[in-house]
């Protein structure tokens, strides 16, 4: 029962920290990096059996069954203190005085700041589509539809929930291993990265639509004219 609590505490504890992730970066980093396994662990854990309920439940089952165990945890250790605090006659207070006191307002200069990065990332996201649907480089929007042709084979072996766990888990292990193992990742990264590089530039020389005409060649076509 102690230990139970200790960990309800803890969860408790770690949500509380939560709400600073978005704008705390080594918040963040600590979490997915495992700098403490603890809270790592919770978040992660969490995290997975919330998704995995979503996927086999309804939305609103998982949100009322959740809240309701929270609900059940949080009533449990509120009614465990006060009966310790009456057998030794001590007077600590609300157990939960801590959190209660937390300020979870959102100041107006945090949600300006989230709506200007939105806005921003949004406008790029569409420039880029539009760059890309309208072919104004003939090889990036080959590669797009590339990449649009391999995702119709994604979306037929996964559905959308099952690439929300997969994207989870892989945030909060991809990381962990690249750091551990970074010199061999990188140099078969780089490996890789020339041959693309290499294999781009021959398909830009045989199909030269979309290619920028260079400057010094323009200039003297200019002055040929």
């Amino acid at each position: 029962m102690a230990a139970a609590l200790e960990t309800l505490q803890a969860l408790l504890q770690t949500l509380s920290e939560i709400k600073e992730l978005p704008y705390n970066r080594e918040s963040l980093e600590s979490l997915i990096y495992w700098r403490d396994v603890k809270k790592s662990g919770i978040v992660f854990g969490a995290g997975l059996v919330t998704l995995v309920a979503i996927s086999c439940f309804s939305v609103i089952s998982v949100f009322a069954y959740l809240s309701l165990l929270a609900l059940v945890g949080t009533v449990a250790f509120r009614i465990y203190k006060s009966v310790t605090q009456a057998v030794q006659k001590t007077n600590d207070g609300h157990p939960f005085k801590e959190y209660l006191e937390l300020d979870l307002t959102l100041s107006q200069e945090k949600v300006q700041h989230i709506a200007g990065v939105a806005v921003a990332h949004l406008n790029g996201f569409t420039a880029e589509l539009r760059r890309l649907f309208l072919v104004e480089d003939m090889i990036d929007s080959i590669k797009f539809g590339v990449i649009l042709w391999v995702f119709t084979y994604i979306g037929a072996w996964f559905n959308g929930m099952t690439l929300v766990i997969l994207a989870f888990v892989s945030l909060f292990t991809l990381p962990k291993v690249y750091e551990n193992n970074k010199a061999s990742i990188d140099t078969y990264l780089d490996l890789v990265r020339t041959k693309l590089t290499e294999i781009t530039d021959k398909i830009r020389v045989a199909i030269p639509i979309g290619n920028k005409k260079p400057v010094a060649a323009a200039t003297e076509s200019d002055k040929d004219k």
